[in-house]
């Protein structure tokens, strides 16, 4: 089964009656919620265990803006291919981008490589929801960012798609254990932990591939004509200035749970919200203390 089908056979006539089907967590009203200019976001894998849904439900439910980037590997279609896994909060996700589009907010899907098979839908709008191959974003500020997934830039899974897969293999078993190690976590109030997130840092390899695949994206971008890019894929949220090219890569909802927002004067910044979750939860512990 690829992802194409997901919906046919889930019984569902198509993709809005299949994300408005219960949802189990109701999206708060608009009020309170911070406000943004644009919001970048990819890699959420949805159709796996490794998708911190929870938290990608309260960032939504705490944010809104007036464009909406989708910047590719939202659903993950390789591991759903080999094992459906779809729980609620999954559906509730796809409910709250939908209902987004449907309050007004310019929604632009640009899939990745894993939910690649939604690239041939490019130029289709479905449920409000554009679906690009890639896009130029322009920010208050005059700035000019071109936006794409960026596995187009990734030589291992341009070449060797096979190589890839085992890495997703590998990758998805230290999701697995860092499930674990985040309930033993929870249990004793601590704060959420990204031992992927960790390791890479600690990797050389890691790094050195992270710093290539980065200056590469950057030197594409700049060949052509823009300002900037922003893009997804690796899972490292980061910012840096390439060769006079403004790179920006948004992240993930795997491990790092970030996000890329534009405020309304064009600056951008990236939001860790499990640092977000802790300073909300630790003002509300004062403002009950006052």
């Amino acid at each position: 089964m690829d992802v194409a089908q997901l919906v046919m056979d889930s019984g569902f006539t198509d993709l809005a009656d299949f994300a408005h089907s219960t949802p189990v967590i109701p999206e708060k009203t608009i009020e309170g919620r911070r406000q943004f200019r644009t919001i970048w976001i990819s890699d959420i894998h949805l159709g796996t265990r490794g998708c911190n849904a929870g938290m990608l439900i309260d960032f939504l439910d705490h944010v809104d803006s007036e464009t909406l980037y989708l910047v590719g590997d939202i659903i993950d279609g390789w591991r759903l291919k080999k094992k459906f896994y779809w729980p609620a909060a999954h559906n509730d996700i796809v409910w709250r981008l939908l209902k987004r589009a449907k309050r007004g907010a310019k929604v632009i899907y640009i899939p990745g490589n894993h939910d690649e098979v939604f690239r041939q839908f490019s130029g289709l709008d479905f449920g409000g929801i554009s679906i690009r191959r890639k896009a130029i974003h322009q920010t208050a500020d005059g700035r000019r960012l071109l936006v794409l997934h960026g596995d187009e830039f990734d030589a291992i899974t341009l070449a060797h798609k096979w190589l890839a897969h085992v890495g997703d293999f590998a990758y998805n078993g230290l999701m697995a254990l860092n499930r674990g190690v985040n309930a033993f976590r929870r249990r004793f109030n601590m704060p959420y932990w990204s031992l992927s997130k960790h390791a890479k840092a600690k990797v050389k390899n890691a790094v050195e591939f992270i710093s290539n695949y980065e200056e590469i994206v950057a030197q594409a971008a700049g060949a052509r004509g823009v300002d900037g890019v922003v893009c997804g894929h690796i899972h490292t949220a980061e910012h840096r200035m390439i060769d006079g090219v403004e790179y920006w890569n948004d992240g993930d909802w795997v491990e790092g749970c970030t996000a890329l927002v534009e405020h309304f004067d064009g600056r951008m910044e990236v939001l860790h919200w499990a640092d977000e979750i802790a300073i909300r939860e630790l003002q509300t512990v004062s403002a009950l203390a006052a």
